[in-house]
C-alpha cells in the first residue's frame, strides 16, 4: 500500500541535519527537505543516506539509554529509585503509560530514520547512477533501514501504519495488522538482501548483504513466537543465519571485555557509528552505567541511569564473560583515599568510619567503556585503573552494536534445533563456539529440542545481557513474563525491598501479563490521530 506520511515526523526533520555525520560519508543538509524532486546526484543521495543513519544515533532517538525503556521489564535491565529515572522505573515495574518521556526515544528515532527511507526510495529514480548495482546499493540502505526500524517497532507496538509513500502531513493512516507489518519487513529486507554489496571496503557503518541476511534470521525467528507463532520459519532463521555462518567473513573476538572497547571489531556485522568530536557522542555508556557512589579523581560522579537486576545478575553463568559483564566491586573515594567495595556490602550502623554501597547492588562493567586506553585521561567513557577512576564521561565514540556475530550463531543454533526434531552437531557448535569464548565448557550432549533451546535462550539473555532489547524479545517471543517474574520476586531481598519488588500485585500474581508484552503507544501520537485504539491495558 502506499500511504502517504505521518504528522509526527514532519516537524523534526529540518535541523536533523544540521551537524557532522556519523557513518563517514558527506551529509548535505538540503538532502532532508526536498525529497523527490532535490536529488540528482549520486551524492546529493549519499546526503540522504548519511542522514538516514544520522537520525538513528542522537541523544533523543538511540544515542541514550531511553531508548530502551520499553524493555525495562526484561529482568536484565533495571535503574534506580526516584531521581530522574522515573520513566525507565515505571517499565521496570510494568507500570509504563502513554506519556512515559523515555519511550519516545525509540519511537521518534525510528519513524525519522523511516522517514529519510521513504524519501530515498521515492527519489532513487531521478538520480543518474554510473551503474546498476551502484543504484541497488543506495536503494538497498533504505530498504535495510526502513525495515530494522519496523522490526523494533513492531515487536515493541504492535499495530502500526505501513508507510513507504512521499509526505502529506493531513493524512492520519490507520494501524495495519501486525501481520502485514512483518510482510512489508520481509519484503524490505529481502529486498536489502539482493541490493546490498557484501562489503563497503573503508566505510564502516554502511549496512551490507550479511546485516540484512543477520536481520532476516532474527525476523523469521521473531516470527515463530507470539504474536505469530509460526513455527515454520523455524528452518528459514536457520538458514539465513547459516549463511552469514558460512560466509566466514566474520569472527568472535577473542576476549568478550574487548568487544566493547573497540569499534567495528571482527564480530560488529551492523553498528551505529559516533564521533564526540564531530558533535555525534553516544550517551548510553561511559557515566551512563556508573554508581553514584562512584566519584573520579578529577570530581565526575556516576549518574546511575541503568544497571542489572540482583535475580538476573545472580543467575549468571560462573565465567569470565559474567566478570567482564557485571560490576561486582565498587571503587569509592573517601577522605582522599580509594577504596574497592564488594556491590553488596553495607555500612555498619552507627560507624561513620564504615563503607558501604548506596544501592547494595550489581552494575554494569562492560558498558563502563568507551575506545580511549585504560587509564588515559582522554575524554571518552569511564577511564580507570585497577586501583582508582581517572576520569568520567558521559559521552562515547563507542559504536551501538545492533548485531553482534555470536547473536548470529545463537539465532542459528536455536532454529536449527526447532526446524527439525532437535539439535544437530551443527546446532551445538554454534553455541559451543560461543560459549567458549565466555570460558563455559561445551554444552551437554544429548539434550531435548525444548531443553536445548532453553540454553539458547539462557545463553543470549548472558551474551546479550542489556543490549538493545534483545533479552526482552525473547521474554516476548515466548512469553515468559510469569516465570521471569515469579524470579524477579524470589530473588528480592530486604535491603532491597525498594527495588524490583516494586511491582503492581496484579502483575506479581501473574494477571494481566500479556497485555504488558506491548507498550503503550506514545499520548502525542494518539493525540494527533484519534481512529487510532490504544494498546490493551494503557
Amino acid at each position: 500500500m502506499n500511504i502517504k506520511y505521518l504528522y509526527l515526523i514532519f516537524t523534526v526533520m529540518a535541523s536533523a541535519l544540521l551537524m557532522t555525520g556519523c557513518q563517514s560519508l558527506d551529509e548535505d543538509p538540503r538532502a532532508d527537505l526536498t525529497p523527490g524532486t532535490y536529488y540528482k546526484t549520486p551524492q546529493e543521495m549519499e546526503g540522504t543516506i548519511a542522514s538516514m543513519y544520522r537520525v538513528l544515533c542522537p541523544d533523543d532517538a538511540w544515542g541514550y539509554i531511553a531508548w530502551q525503556a520499553a524493555w525495562f521489564g526484561s529482568d536484565d535491565l533495571s535503574t534506580v529509585p526516584g531521581s530522574n529515572k522515573e520513566d525507565g522505573r515505571d517499565f521496570d515495574r510494568l507500570q509504563g503509560s502513554a506519556s512515559n518521556g523515555w519511550m519516545s526515544n525509540l519511537w521518534n528515532g525510528a519513524w525519522k530514520a523511516i522517514y529519510q527511507a521513504n524519501a530515498i526510495l521515492t527519489s532513487i529514480d531521478n538520480v543518474e547512477y554510473n551503474s546498476e548495482s551502484d543504484r541497488n546499493a543506495a536503494a538497498g540502505q533504505a530498504y535495510f533501514i526502513r525495515g530494522m526500524c519496523y522490526f523494533y517497532l513492531v515487536r515493541t507496538y504492535g499495530d502500526l501504519p505501513i508507510v513507504n509513500g512521499s509526505v502529506d502531513i493531513s493524512e492520519r493512516p490507520d494501524r495495519d495488522p501486525v501481520s502485514s507489518v512483518y510482510e512489508f519487513i520481509l519484503s524490505d529486507l529481502t529486498q536489502a538482501e539482493a541490493y546490498l554489496p557484501e562489503t563497503w571496503p573503508g566505510q564502516p557503518g554502511k549496512a551490507n548483504r550479511f546485516a540484512a541476511k543477520a536481520m532476516l534470521a532474527d525476523v523469521y525467528l521473531s516470527l515463530t513466537g507470539w504474536p505469530m507463532n509460526q513455527t515454520e520459519n523455524y528452518a528459514k532463521a536457520a538458514e539465513k543465519a547459516n549463511d552469514v555462518i558460512q560466509a566466514g567473513k566474520y569472527t568472535l573476538v577473542p576476549n568478550y571485555g574487548d568487544v566493547f572497547k573497540t569499534n567495528n571489531n571482527s564480530e560488529c556485522i551492523f553498528a551505529l557509528q559516533y564521533n564526540t568530536a564531530g558533535g555525534l557522542p553516544r550517551r548510553s555508556t561511559g557515566q551512563f552505567a556508573c554508581p553514584n557512589d562512584e566519584h573520579s579523581a578529577a570530581g565526575d560522579e556516576g549518574w546511575h541511569d541503568f544497571c542489572t537486576e540482583i535475580t538476573f545478575f545472580r543467575n549468571a553463568p560462573k565465567c569470565e564473560r559474567t566478570d567482564e559483564t557485571f560490576l561486582t566491586e565498587l571503587k569509592i573515594l573517601k577522605n582522599g583515599e580509594w577504596h574497592i567495595i564488594p556491590w553488596d556490602k553495607m555500612a555498619e550502623a552507627g560507624n561513620t568510619d564504615d563503607i558501604g554501597t548506596n544501592y547494595q547492588h550489581p552494575w554494569y562493567k562492560k558498558f563502563r567503556y568507551g575506545v580511549a586506553a585504560s587509564g588515559s585521561t582522554a575524554g571518552d567513557g569511564v577511564n580507570e585503573t585497577e586501583e582508582l577512576i581517572v576520569k568520567m564521561n558521559p559521552s562515547t565514540d563507542k559504536t551501538l552494536d545492533l548485531i553482534r556475530y555470536p547473536f548470529v550463531l545463537l539465532h542459528y543454533a536455536e532454529a536449527s534445533a526447532m526446524a527439525g526434531g532437535g539439535p544437530t552437531a551443527a546446532s551445538y557448535e554454534a553455541i559451543n563456539t560461543v560459549r567458549r569464548r565466555a570460558g563455559l565448557p561445551d554444552l551437554t550432549p544429548g539434550l531435548s529440542q525444548t531443553a536445548f533451546r532453553d540454553s539458547v535462550v539462557y545463553e543470549r539473555a548472558y551474551e546479550c545481557a542489556g543490549e538493545n532489547g534483545i533479552r526482552w524479545f525473547d521474554i516476548v517471543r515466548l512469553q515468559m513474563l510469569p516465570q521471569i517474574l515469579a524470579e524477579r520476586v524470589k530473588g528480592t531481598w530486604t535491603e532491597n525491598q525498594f527495588w524490583e519488588n516494586e511491582l503492581n500485585p496484579n502483575y506479581t500474581s501473574g494477571q494481566g501479563l500479556q497485555t504488558r508484552y506491548l507498550a503503550p503507544i506514545p499520548q502525542g501520537e494518539m493525540e494527533r490521530n484519534p481512529n487510532w485504539k490504544q494498546n490493551p491495558g494503557y
